[in-house]
């Protein structure tokens, strides 16, 4: 059962591994990845430059590189590999192969 607040995205089978794919939902930039068959949803928005180029970034060693500037945000928590900055994760859930995700906040 997928709890409240959550919204239907896509099916598993149509994102690549380690590619990301971009959502808005609510407004809201959302970048979308499968690692390893674990999904990821992270804010699509880098805050250097404030691009929506998250979903475009490549995965090393468990963070999303952003391809602007290549600053790493970890795929887990969102945090900048060096520093405090960070960019929100949302919650996911899979049932019966559809991605859901819960935004959580308004950037």
């Amino acid at each position: 059962m997928i709890e409240d607040g959550f919204t239907k995205l896509c099916k598993v089978s149509e994102l690549q591994e380690r590619k990301g794919k971009r959502f808005i939902v609510d407004g809201i930039e959302v970048a979308l990845f499968n690692v390893d068959n674990e999904i990821y949803a992270l804010s699509n928005i880098c805050p250097h430059k404030h691009t929506a180029l998250i979903y475009d970034g490549f995965i090393e060693d468990g963070y999303v590189v952003c391809p602007a500037h290549g600053w790493m945000f970890d795929i887990h928590t969102g945090k900048l590999k060096t520093g405090k900055t960070r960019i929100t994760t949302f919650p996911v859930q899979v049932k019966d192969n559809y991605v859901f995700i819960k935004v959580t906040d308004k950037e």
